[in-house]
């Protein structure tokens, strides 16, 4: 790409936050005073949006965990899928260049509906999307099969909201196989229900192209996720349905699934905290370049309306670059983010020592 475009994109922001001055003096100590600090630079920088925002108020239940109830469907089904995927890695060396490509374009086409589309655009609201591009991201969304972008945004806020409390879908206190895969296979703890039903989704409800996706979910994921990718293979360039199903969709579909695990198990268990050391999500490189720029979670919960997910922009993020190159044709603007004066009192103030500034 020309140096010139380059700096164009890199540079072609439309909202920067007024940020930069570090938090008053009296709210220096405790954990619920920091929340406080937070809740007002979100003010600032996205006035429109505070379901995300971390709320300290909330405690568990003192209690045993009620009894687990497994939900077979998803556990058969996720046996399946793996086992076609595992067997989809022995087909990899025999299927043609031409499958390798399609299926790593597919990867990435899906992972996009979730990280630009599901997190950074309609969970967090932290840029804005002009119809092109909302429904690149729809289509993408669907063919990561994640549930819809309602359902998935909705868990996503009580994640931020009630983070690793029984209030958090994933709750990564309960283990790394729980925040990884086990919260899909049980039911959801009351908890999860009670807060996500209050969680206010009016501006998700308002969006015609969230809810026509959510209303025809069942046949777009089907079509998006399972037949196009296998009959594309098969029908253009003669592969054989064997390597274009086990290869391009079934393995494919797995390892997006398994990156976008891992955002919720290993970087909220494993990797440093320089930003909030006072909560469990980490920094964690290697989940960053599976996850296509998600891997930055310390920063991201401690400022979630950065439509970044990351102080350094483009650094191992393709998920920002694209949002740039988005930005660059007109298709993305109003693009959130916090300033260096604001990241630096927070690292300051709560990092763990581990941030190159400390």
């Amino acid at each position: 790409m020309p140096a010139h475009m380059l700096q164009e994109i890199s540079g072609s922001y439309t909202t920067t936050t007024t940020i930069t001055a570090p938090p008053p003096e009296g709210l220096q100590n405790g954990r619920q005073n920091l929340e406080k600090t937070a809740h007002h630079l979100e003010e600032d920088i996205r006035p429109e949006m505070k379901e995300d925002i971390y709320d300290p108020s909330y405690q568990d239940a003192k209690g045993p965990l009620p009894k687990l109830e497994y939900v077979w469907r998803n556990i058969i089904l996720m046996a399946l899928l793996h086992v076609g995927a595992l067997y989809g890695i022995t087909l990899v060396p025999s299927c043609k260049y031409h499958t390798w490509i399609w299926a790593y374009f597919c990867y990435v086409f899906s992972a996009l509906g979730i990280t630009a589309g599901a997190h950074r655009l309609w969970s967090h609201r932290t840029y804005k999307a002009r119809l092109p591009l909302r429904v690149f991201l729809i289509l993408a969304n669907t063919m990561a099969f994640q549930n819809d972008v309602y359902e998935w945004a909705r868990d996503h806020r009580a994640h931020h909201k009630f983070s690793d409390t029984h209030a958090d879908p994933h709750n990564s206190r309960r283990g790394f196989f729980f925040s990884h895969v086990g919260w899909l296979l049980v039911r959801k703890h009351p908890a999860v229900k009670e807060k996500g039903a209050l969680l206010d989704m009016s501006d998700l409800k308002a969006e015609k192209l969230v809810m026509f996706q959510r209303r025809y979910y069942i046949p777009g994921l089907l079509l998006m996720c399972f037949i196009l990718p296998t009959l594309v293979p098969w029908y253009f360039w003669g592969e054989t349905f064997q390597h274009s199903l086990f290869v391009a969709t079934f393995l494919r579909y797995a390892v997006v699934l398994n990156a976008t695990w891992l955002v919720n198990s290993a970087a909220h268990l494993y990797g440093y905290r320089p930003y909030d050391k006072n909560i469990q999500s980490r920094e964690n490189i290697l989940v960053s370049m599976g996850a296509v720029g998600e891997g930055f979670h310390n920063y991201h919960h401690a400022f979630p309306y950065d439509y970044s997910t990351s102080e350094y922009r483009w650094h191992i993020n393709f998920t920002t670059f694209f949002i740039d190159c988005m930005a660059a044709i007109g298709l993305a603007y109003d693009r959130k983010k916090v300033s260096k004066a604001s990241i630096l009192a927070r690292i300051k103030r709560t990092g763990d020592g581990s941030h190159k500034s400390s």
